[in-house]
């Protein structure tokens, strides 16, 4: 098991931000589906839980075969998808990631947002065991590479200012200064328990994990003069729009295909249909997912991870 906890500093507040990021993954998983492959959403509707109230669940179906790294494609079928459940009760959030025909690999990631540049030492309550076993890593939108083929020059935060928000240019150490701020703290846990495979696959799904973070929210802060200035019923609307083009856009293969991409591998347990029970609230809680930490300096042995 490998666990990181990833914090990522935006120049809005927390209330923007939720605004911001919806907009932002309706948009980036429209861009990213094509025939055949992307995110197919399964289900987006409310939910309620006894200790976070009311929220938001989502299922979604990342269908990606082709993009997988040849020594993955080499074991894995040729069709397959990830399962991503979402539970929103923003500011706090909690996703569960699990493929199709590994049972044994499953990431989970449990979401704070909090008004401050990433100082609190333990937003997310994790005790003393989890906390010697956490490896924090600062996700600078910024300043942080990218892979040249996500490279946008309009989403270099170095070089993009909002005309709505009179925000950016973003320059070395902007996060000292820069006013307001927010920050998504991010616990990320990868297991694959898999003899012979566990270290790498664990390795590979953080960098990934890594990729997709950093890229995902300098393009929310590069679309803000899109998104900003919209209430939760635009972006609703906005959502629910792209999510029916996504889907055509995703299933828009023959019958044979589409019947091998809704349908498990060989061995594995079918995923439930669209149309079946309400979405189960019994979602991956940690003991010490209720506590908060108090706002202090992050600690000085953040790691980065290892170099692609």
């Amino acid at each position: 098991m490998l666990m990181k906890e990833y914090r990522i500093c935006m120049p809005l507040t927390v209330e923007e931000y939720r605004i911001g990021q919806l907009y932002m993954i309706a948009k980036h998983s429209q861009e990213q589906s094509m025939k055949g492959e992307g995110v197919e959403v399964v289900r987006n509707e409310p939910c309620e839980d006894e200790e976070h109230g009311r929220g938001r669940y989502t299922e979604k179906r990342i269908h990606l075969s082709s993009r997988l790294p040849s020594w993955i494609r080499a074991v894995v079928p040729r069709i397959f998808y990830i399962t991503e459940r979402a539970w929103n009760f923003y500011p706090h959030t909690i996703t569960e990631y699990t493929c199709s025909f590994l049972p044994k690999f499953i990431i989970l990631i449990e979401t704070k947002y909090q008004n401050n540049n990433g100082s609190s030492c333990n937003c997310l309550g994790l005790t003393d065991e989890e906390l010697t076993q956490r490896e924090v890593d600062f996700i600078d939108i910024a300043t942080d590479e990218i892979p040249d083929k996500q490279y946008q020059a309009s989403e270099d935060c170095t070089k993009f200012k909002s005309k709505k928000t009179n925000r950016g240019p973003l320059a070395e150490g902007w996060r000292d200064t820069h006013d307001p701020i927010m920050c998504s703290y991010k616990l990320v846990t990868v297991k694959f328990e898999v003899w012979g495979l566990q270290t790498r696959v664990e390795a590979f799904a953080h960098r990934a994990i890594r990729d997709i973070l950093l890229v995902g929210h300098r393009q929310a802060f590069a679309w803000v003069d899109e998104w900003y200035g919209m209430g939760m019923d635009d972006v609703r609307d906005f959502e629910q729009r792209l999510q029916e083009e996504t889907n055509q856009r995703v299933l828009a293969t023959p019958s044979s295909e589409n019947l091998s991409m809704t349908t498990a591998s060989p061995g594995s347990t079918p995923e439930p249909s669209p149309l079946g029970p309400s979405p189960p609230m019994d979602f991956p809680r940690r003991k010490s997912s209720a506590g908060s930490g108090t706002p202090t300096d992050a600690p000085s042995t953040s790691k980065q991870p290892d170099p692609q």
